[in-house]
C-alpha cells in the first residue's frame, strides 16, 4: 500500500508543479513533493436547538449534516526562494433538515423558500513563497490572529481570501502582516466582500506580532483596520507559572480598543474590551475563572466569517454586547487519571449583565455548557472522536433569547500521506 500512496502523491504534485512551477528543474521539486502532506477531516454534526421563549418565530432548529475537508500542503522548492502550493476542498452534505427547522449554521438555505441546500462546497488554492524564515501566502487563508480568527465551530471552517506574511527571523519574535479582501462563511459557497454586520469593505489590513521573553512569558500586539468601518488595537499577555506541589497557573490577559474608521459604514464604533482568564491545573483537574468587561457605545466588532478573540466566547454566545460585563467559571477533567484515556469532561457557567442593545439598557444573559468527549483508542475505529455538547441559554431584562441545545459531533481525520 505504501508505494501506491507515494505514487499517488508524486503524480498529484507533479501535476501541480507542471501547472504552477514550470520554470524549475525536477531536482528543485524534491522538497516540494517530499515534504508534502495531505489529510481529509470528516465531521458528522447534529444540532437540536429548542427555543424556549414565548412567541418565537421558530419553535426549534434541528439539522444533521456531514462535512469533508481535504487539505493538501506542499513543501517548498529548493533554493533561496522556495515556492509551494496548498489546496483546500470543503464539502457539506445535508442528511436531515427542513424549512421549518433551518438556521443552526450547519447548512445554507434559500432566502425566499428557506429550503436548506442539499450540498455546498468550496475549493481554495494558496501559493507560498519562502525566504529564510519568512513565508508569504496568497490565496485562501484561515488565520488564527487576535484581530482575524476564522470560525470552525460547525460543519466546515470559514475561509478568507488575501495575503499573509509571517516572519520569524528574530528568535522568539513572530511577526504577521497582511490584507484580507473576501470571506467565505462557515455555511456558504460564495466569497463575499469582507465586512462587519451589514456593512462591507474593500479590504481589511492587519499587522503585529508576539515575542516570547521566555518559555513562560509571551507578549503580543496587533492592529487591524476594516477600511471605512472600524480600526482596532490589541495587546495581550500569556504567562505560565509553576506554583509547587504539582499546581500550575496559566494567565491570559487581553485588551482591545476599537474605533470607527472613515465613513463608518456600520455606524459608530466605540468599544474597549478587557478580558482575562486564569487557569489552575493539577493532575487531571483544571479550574478556570474568566472576566470580560466592555465599555463604550457599541458592541465589540469582529469580521464576518470570523470569531471574536475573547475568553467568554463559549458554545452559543460571545458576551460582547455594548457595556456588557461577564464572568465565567469552568472545570475540566481528564479521565486518563482513572484509567480511561481519551475520555474528557468540561462544564462551565458564564453570566453577563449591564447589556445595552437597542431599547434594552440593563439586559442580562447567562449560558451553561457541558461537554463530554471520547477519542477511541484502539481497534478499527481508533482515533474516531465522539462529542456531546449540551447548552442552556437564558436572557432577561428586555433580552428575549432562551434556548436549550444539544450537539452530537463525530470526527475523524484520515492521513493520506
Amino acid at each position: 500500500m505504501k508505494p501506491a500512496r507515494n505514487a499517488s502523491r508524486e503524480s498529484l504534485f507533479s501535476l501541480a508543479a507542471a501547472l504552477s512551477l514550470p520554470m524549475f528543474a525536477p531536482s528543485a521539486m524534491a522538497d516540494f513533493i517530499g515534504d508534502s502532506k495531505a489529510r481529509i477531516d470528516m465531521r458528522n454534526h447534529y444540532i437540536n436547538r429548542d427555543f424556549r421563549q414565548h412567541n418565537a418565530p421558530q419553535s426549534k432548529a434541528e439539522e444533521w449534516a456531514q462535512g469533508f475537508t481535504a487539505r493538501v500542503e506542499s513543501g517548498f522548492t529548493d533554493g533561496t526562494f522556495g515556492f509551494g502550493l496548498d489546496a483546500l476542498g470543503e464539502l457539506g452534505l445535508k442528511l436531515d433538515s427542513s424549512p421549518d427547522r433551518r438556521g443552526t449554521g450547519l447548512l445554507p438555505f434559500g432566502p425566499q423558500s428557506h429550503e436548506p441546500d442539499d450540498e455546498y462546497s468550496e475549493l481554495g488554492l494558496t501559493g507560498k513563497l519562502k525566504v529564510s524564515k519568512s513565508v508569504l501566502k496568497l490565496g485562501t487563508l484561515q488565520p488564527m490572529l487576535p484581530v482575524a480568527t476564522y470560525n470552525d465551530t460547525r460543519l466546515l471552517g470559514s475561509t478568507f481570501e488575501g495575503g499573509l506574511l509571517t516572519s520569524q527571523e528574530i528568535d522568539g519574535l513572530t511577526v504577521n502582516a497582511g490584507r484580507l479582501t473576501k470571506a467565505n462563511l462557515r455555511d456558504s459557497s460564495s466569497n463575499d466582500d469582507i465586512g462587519y454586520g451589514a456593512a462591507t469593505s474593500d479590504h481589511f489590513d492587519f499587522g503585529g506580532g508576539s515575542y516570547a521573553f521566555s518559555p513562560q512569558l509571551n507578549l503580543s500586539y496587533y492592529y487591524g483596520k476594516l477600511d471605512q468601518i472600524y480600526r482596532q488595537q490589541f495587546a495581550g499577555l500569556l504567562h505560565t507559572q509553576a506554583l509547587g506541589n504539582g499546581f500550575n497557573l496559566r494567565s491570559d490577559v487581553r485588551y482591545f480598543d476599537s474605533r470607527g474608521d472613515g465613513a463608518e459604514r456600520a455606524g459608530r464604533i466605540d468599544n474597549r474590551n478587557f478580558n482575562s482568564m486564569f487557569m489552575v491545573s493539577h493532575g487531571a483537574h483544571k479550574v478556570s475563572a474568566a472576566y470580560q468587561q466592555l465599555s463604550g457605545d457599541s458592541a465589540f466588532p469582529f469580521l464576518n466569517g470570523g470569531d471574536p478573540y475573547v475568553v467568554n466566547l463559549v458554545t452559543f454566545n460571545t458576551f460582547t454586547r455594548a457595556e456588557e460585563d461577564s464572568w465565567q467559571l469552568r472545570y475540566d477533567y481528564d479521565f486518563a487519571a482513572q484509567g480511561i484515556p481519551g475520555l474528557t469532561f468540561m462544564t462551565r457557567y458564564t453570566d453577563g449583565s449591564h447589556v445595552k442593545a437597542g431599547s434594552v439598557d440593563n439586559g442580562r444573559e447567562w449560558e451553561r455548557d457541558t461537554d463530554i468527549s471520547y477519542v477511541i483508542q484502539s481497534g478499527v475505529l481508533k482515533n474516531v472522536s465522539l462529542r456531546w455538547r449540551n447548552v442552556t441559554f437564558r436572557s432577561g431584562n428586555g433580552l428575549t433569547t432562551d434556548l436549550d441545545e444539544n450537539r452530537l459531533i463525530v470526527g475523524y481525520t484520515l492521513a493520506l500521506w
